[in-house]
């Protein structure tokens, strides 16, 4: 699942290219990835993009009316004159492709699966398009199409940015204050919002932190040391993210990892051979030497055999 840097890579990446662009074609290839009905999604005809950023793990496309193109709205449907958001959740098989011409009016079949279709047409006549596509079985990504973000029920909970300035190590520690495995608490959007399975491996690697602590029982040395890990990790990760085209930052993603999907391979620290923890669908992996005193966490699939 992309998380905070792909995120704000992918979205920096879409605002170069879309700002100032104005909607010409939108197309629902999948009904139940669309979550909302009001606005219409066919009233995103005609507006312009203002602006495309992120919030937590999604992307958000701020619209605006084009003041250039009387009646903006499509016919018979009310323009309020007041910006409409475009929230994307990628979910874990999502993907944005980029196109450097319209989408076709009908899209194609093929084994290929596409939520979502849209078309932009810049002052200047160029002409671009986005795709939103999943792989996999289960369909989670998600389309909303709201006035104001807060309708997005999962952004209205989300908790703090860990990159903002206001997210200071006090408040890190109000966050920690809880009794939860710390690999959990990192991963929990309504406490720090972006981080999910593959950076908190990282994030935690880097702390020399156990995924399995308790959060209220970290010192405070070791809860600095987490803050200031999670603060470098994510940080290094935007910086190596911005830049890359959509098609890049997955493979940028497994380039830079130390640890997350790494298991059996030697930790770049110590050497020690990393090791996995597997649950029904997901897997978390560390260095035993550097994050629990050497000691192999135990896994339903082996513990058997660590007794």
């Amino acid at each position: 699942m992309p998380e905070l840097p792909e995120v704000t890579a992918l979205a920096a990446f879409l605002d170069e290219r879309l700002a100032g662009a104005t909607i010409d074609r939108v197309q629902i290839g999948a009904v139940h990835a669309l979550k909302t009905a009001d606005p219409p999604y066919t009233s995103l005809v005609g507006r312009r993009v203002e602006s495309v950023g992120r919030r937590g793990k999604f992307i958000v496309v701020i619209t605006v009316p084009d003041s250039g193109r009387a009646g903006s709205a499509s016919e018979g449907e009310a323009d309020d004159g007041g910006p409409v958001a475009v929230v994307v959740h990628l979910a874990l098989g999502g993907w944005i492709r980029v196109l450097d011409r319209l989408p076709e009016p009908t899209p194609p079949r093929g084994k290929g699966y596409v939520a979502a279709r849209f078309g932009f047409v810049r002052d200047d006549g160029d002409e671009a398009g986005i795709e939103l596509t999943e792989a996999g079985t289960w369909k989670r990504l998600s389309l909303h199409i709201v006035r104001r973000l807060q309708d997005v029920p999962a952004v209205a909970e989300l908790g703090p940015e860990p990159l903002d300035d206001s997210f200071t190590l006090e408040a890190f520690r109000k966050v920690l204050n809880r009794k939860k495995q710390v690999k959990g608490l990192l991963r929990d959007q309504k406490l720090i919002a972006g981080i999910g399975n593959a950076y908190s491996d990282e994030i935690l690697h880097a702390a020399k932190v156990s995924p399995f602590a308790i959060a209220s029982t970290l010192g405070d040395e070791t809860t600095a040391r987490l803050y200031d890990a999670m603060r470098t990790v994510l940080g290094d990760a935007v910086a190596e993210d911005m830049g890359h085209p959509p098609e890049e930052l997955k493979d940028e993603k497994r380039r830079i990892m130390r640890v997350h999907r790494r298991a059996g391979e030697a930790c770049p620290v110590c050497g020690d051979t990393i090791l996995e923890v597997s649950f029904a669908d997901s897997a978390l992996q560390y260095c035993p030497t550097c994050q629990t005193g050497g000691r192999p966490l135990a896994d339903r699939r082996t513990s058997k055999f660590l007794k």
